[in-house]
């Protein structure tokens, strides 16, 4: 996915939750053939919730027989993706060799470090057939002293992450801990991202193990200190408290969050950084042809102007 600056999301209102410190409800963007963006992150009143420092909701869209999505080549650097599908299927293809279909449940962290060009298409079965589409995309700012690293790809299918059941709830976890179970994939930060799905009545915790933490409600509505929050919503608490969320009705959410980076990130476009400089070489980079090729790939997006 890219992303443009534009106007930030419609705040909500923290009520009677003191541990609440920001509700978002994300901004939609329908970016042609019905494709809705719901942006949550970045946002002007927080721009990160630990490195998580973008944060888009895609669909559900229905593409007919033949139809499909098409996001041409396009470089990142000083940021990991992660993309999850709730629904569907989209082919990644990055410069350094990698081809990998994502599935729904499965885990997929791109690192681009010091830079990576990828592109993400619907597949030609899916694109023959037709496919709804439901998922999140999500950037990871790395530390300072990683964003220069080797780019990387990690690919974990659905089954092989941790899956927490009990009654009346569901929790893979995407990446780092949460409900006594650990992700597999490596990280250069502490971070964590848990899929939970709900029925009503059930209550879970979200605990105070990590600096910065938040919930984002995919569809359905959940309580907490007596207060209703309907999805799609993201709900950014107060560090230290002990979280109590009670699905009302059938509920899918994310936990996420993590330890907060060493300070804020510029973001232009696909490029996170420390520095203003390092951003403005990226740029020339990419107009002048300097990143690694897509295989199988032959256009590209222009930089913007």
């Amino acid at each position: 996915m890219s992303w443009l600056p534009s106007n930030d999301p419609v705040l909500g209102d923290v009520s009677t939750c003191d541990a609440l410190d920001l509700t978002i409800v994300p901004r939609t963007r329908d970016l042609g053939d019905g494709f809705a963006v719901r942006r949550a992150l970045p946002h002007g009143r927080r721009q990160m919730v630990g490195p998580f420092i973008f944060f888009d909701h895609f669909g559900p869209v229905q593409f007919m027989a033949g139809r499909g999505m098409d996001v041409r080549p396009h470089p990142h650097i000083g940021l990991a993706t992660v993309t999850y599908l709730f629904d569907g299927s989209i082919m990644h293809r990055d410069s350094e060799g990698n081809i990998q279909e994502i599935q729904p449940g499965a885990m997929n962290l791109m690192t681009a470090g010091r830079g990576i060009a990828h592109s993400e298409r619907t597949p030609d079965v899916q694109r023959r057939d037709g496919q709804k589409m439901l998922g999140l995309q999500s950037w990871i700012a790395l530390p300072q002293a990683s964003e220069e690293i080797a780019p990387s790809f990690q690919h974990y299918a659905a089954e092989s992450l941790p899956t927490v059941r009990d009654s009346g709830f569901t929790a893979r976890i995407i990446a780092g801990s949460a409900f006594g179970a650990t992700s597999p994939v490596s990280m250069v930060s502490p971070w964590f991202y848990t899929e939970v799905t709900a029925q009503a009545g059930t209550s879970l915790p979200l605990d105070p193990d990590h600096e910065e933490r938040a919930i984002y409600v995919v569809d359905g509505e959940i309580e907490i200190a007596n207060e209703r929050y309907e999805g799609p919503r993201l709900l950014i608490f107060r560090p230290g408290d002990r979280i109590t969320a009670t699905a009302t009705k059938p509920t899918r959410m994310m936990f996420l969050g993590g330890d907060a980076l060493e300070g804020p990130r510029h973001i232009w476009w696909n490029f996170v950084s420390s520095s203003k400089e390092r951003i403005e070489q990226a740029k020339q980079d990419w107009k002048t042809g300097r990143f690694a090729a897509v295989p199988q790939e032959h256009g590209f997006i222009p930089l913007p102007e």
